[in-house]
Parts: structure tokens; C-alpha cells; sequence
């Protein structure tokens, strides 16, 4: 019995020094601190460490003209659309809804909702954010995999409240947009709920690819009827930055796009947590179009940029400082070809895999024309 006092008094003890230890700091609480950041520097770095085996990075981006810019374009269109007429779905459009979830945000005057129905009944939601005072500029913002564009709230709230008008959109299957039942020869019905069951669909005069860029354009093409918008701008996180790369590539009615925490090049997919989606390497679309030949063809134009935002410490993909890896090659491309930016940012304000306020605020000086060049 005195033996269990004893451990007791003695585990009393320890937990005591500990408190005292940490908040009076004294010994041992330097060397405990010490200890922890080189246990967690070398865990980031870690973490950061990015294996790249590709020494000619230059020689993968065939764009030397604004004739291969074109040609380019061209084939991403006809491997996405096929014979297809791009941009011709449905849409319907609910004037000045109702949505709680929103009532709150600054600068706000109304909300429609777009609904883009495409082929096998998949359906794209859309809201767009109408200001009260408007500057007659629109953002695109795309939310990436994490769900509904409700988790953009604040990223939504913060354009509004600079007059710019909003247009919101989710990945297919996600957030508000529906997940059909298909029924596949060979395979039965299946309740279509994740991005990879979209190679089913694929066959020689159907891509899925389609679901993720033709909303954005129908989209487009409904404002372009009905408003007198001054300049087209996108932004996204993760499969949204993927989605902005991807779109703007192909549609130059946006002048200016941002992609945080969105995509590598393929050579720089080692790691299993960059590989991606099954958007994000699909071979057959990335033969056409590498991805370092996306980033060229998103800035190039006269006064087009793209810009690339990572997280360095982001747990989910895309982390670690890769400044000077392909950055300086797109913009000799870009000189070469004597139009648009190519910028590159690493965001070390957070530990988190999201849009931070340093990256909201980076995004509006470039949108403002407070930063022109490299």
C-alpha cells in the first residue's frame, strides 16, 4: 500500500513540474522546445521533399508560336467535345433565391442559381453572387474536392465586399450538384458518387472531362447574354485550381486565373499524395497537352496571367517550397512568345489546405494591377 502512495506522490509530482515547467519556463523547457522543432523541421522537411528525376524540363513544352498556342486549344476542344458543339447544354436559371446559408454575406444583392443539366442527367449548380455595389468585374471561385462551395464562404465574402461580382461552382457529384444512377452495358446501374467511377463513361465519342469544363462556359455564355461584365477572372482550390488550369487554358475570356494548392507537372507526382485524382492524370488528354503547356496556354495573351499559389506545410497535396523548379521556364516560353505572366507563390502563413488571407489579398493586387510582371 505505501508503495502505490509512493508512485502516486510521485506521478503528482512529475505532473506538477510539468505545469511549472511550461509556464515558467524554466529547465528544462528550452532544450524540450528545441527538441520539438528540430523533431517538426525535419518532419516539413520531410514532408517537403519533392523527387524530381526530369533534367530537361524545357524540352517538354512544345509552344514555340502562337500557331502551336492555337493548335493546342484546338485539340484539348476536340478531345473534350469531340463533334460536339462546346458550351450547348441546357441551362436554367432561378432569379434572386433564397438561401440562409449566405443572407450574411457583405455587399450582397441577390443570388441566382444556375442549373447546367448534361448528358447522362449529370447536373451542374452554380450560384451567382449579384453586389449591391458592383465594380462590373467577375471571379469565378471553384471549390476543389472538399465538397460544396458553401466552404468558400469566406473567399465568396471577401470578393463581394470588394464590388466584384461571384460565380460559384462545385466539382461534379459534389456539393449541391446530383449523383445519378447510370445504367452501363457490362456493368449494371451504379450510383455515379466518386470522380474515378467517370472512367466508365469514357468511349471514342464521350468524354467525362466535359462535366468538369462546360458548366464554366455555359456559364459564361449566359452572363456574356444577359450582363456587361468588364473582365472574366477564376480562382480555385485543389480540383477547383485543377478545374481553373484546365478552363482557362482553353477559354481566353479569362484574362486573369489563380490556382491554389491545384496541380504539379506530372514529373513531379511521386509522391502517392500528389498524384491526384482521375482528372489529374488522365494520359490520353495530358499526350495533348502536358500540364507545364496548360500553364503557357493560361497566360499567354495580352494582358493574361496565371498565377500558382501553394501551401508549403498543406497536409492534403502540393506542399514544400518548389519555387525555380518550372516557373522561370514558363516565363522564357512567355517572352518568347512575347504575350502574358506566369507567377508562382509559396504560402507560408498557415499549416493548412485551404485559400488564406495572405493568398485572398495576393490574388486582389494582381486583380487591381498592383503587381504587372514577374
Amino acid at each position: 500500500m505505501i508503495k502505490f502512495y509512493l508512485f502516486i506522490i510521485f506521478v503528482f509530482s512529475i505532473f506538477l513540474c510539468g505545469i511549472a515547467v511550461g509556464h515558467y519556463e524554466i529547465f528544462p523547457f528550452d532544450l524540450i522546445q528545441n527538441s520539438k522543432s528540430l523533431v517538426l523541421n525535419n518532419f516539413e522537411e520531410e514532408q517537403n521533399d519533392i523527387l524530381i528525376y526530369e533534367e530537361n524540363i524545357d524540352s517538354l513544352i512544345l509552344i514555340n508560336s502562337e500557331n502551336d498556342i492555337i493548335k493546342k486549344r484546338e485539340a484539348l476542344s476536340n478531345f473534350i467535345w469531340n463533334d460536339q458543339v462546346p458550351y450547348s447544354s441546357t441551362i436554367l436559371v432561378d432569379e434572386n433565391i433564397i438561401d440562409e446559408r449566405y443572407q450574411n454575406l457583405s455587399n450582397l444583392k441577390s443570388i441566382y442559381k444556375l442549373d447546367i443539366s448534361m448528358e447522362y442527367d449529370v447536373h451542374s449548380i452554380a450560384y451567382l453572387f449579384l453586389p449591391e455595389n458592383s465594380n462590373d468585374k467577375l471571379i469565378i471561385y471553384h471549390q476543389g474536392h472538399g465538397g460544396d462551395f458553401i466552404l468558400g464562404k469566406d473567399t465568396i465574402d471577401f470578393f463581394l465586399d470588394k464590388d466584384y461580382t461571384v460565380l460559384a461552382f462545385s466539382m461534379p457529384l459534389l456539393g449541391m450538384n446530383n449523383q445519378p444512377i447510370i445504367d452501363l452495358d457490362h456493368f449494371g446501374k451504379i450510383k455515379f458518387t466518386n470522380h474515378k467511377q467517370l472512367q466508365f463513361l469514357e468511349s471514342s465519342d464521350f468524354s467525362p472531362v466535359k462535366f468538369f469544363i462546360e458548366p464554366i462556359g455555359v456559364s459564361l455564355n449566359y452572363l456574356d447574354d444577359n450582363f456587361d461584365f468588364n473582365s472574366y477572372y477564376m480562382m480555385g482550390i485543389s480540383g477547383g485550381g485543377w478545374t481553373t488550369v484546365l478552363f482557362s487554358a482553353i477559354d481566353d475570356r479569362i484574362s486573369q486565373s489563380y490556382s491554389i494548392a491545384g496541380t504539379y507537372p506530372i514529373f513531379m507526382r511521386s509522391d502517392s499524395k500528389n498524384i491526384g485524382d482521375y482528372e489529374q492524370t488522365i494520359p490520353e488528354l495530358y499526350a495533348i497537352t502536358n500540364y507545364l503547356e496548360l500553364y503557357v496556354l493560361n497566360s499567354y495573351g495580352d494582358n493574361r496571367i496565371h498565377v500558382q499559389i501553394f501551401n508549403i506545410n498543406d497536409p492534403c497535396c502540393f506542399s514544400g517550397n518548389i519555387s525555380g523548379i518550372y516557373d522561370d521556364k514558363i516565363n522564357q516560353r512567355l517572352i518568347k512568345l512575347d504575350k502574358g505572366n506566369f507567377f508562382l507563390y509559396i504560402d507560408d502563413t498557415h499549416n493548412e489546405h485551404k485559400i488564406s488571407e495572405y493568398s485572398r489579398n495576393l490574388i486582389l493586387k494582381h486583380m487591381n494591377n498592383e503587381i504587372l510582371e514577374k
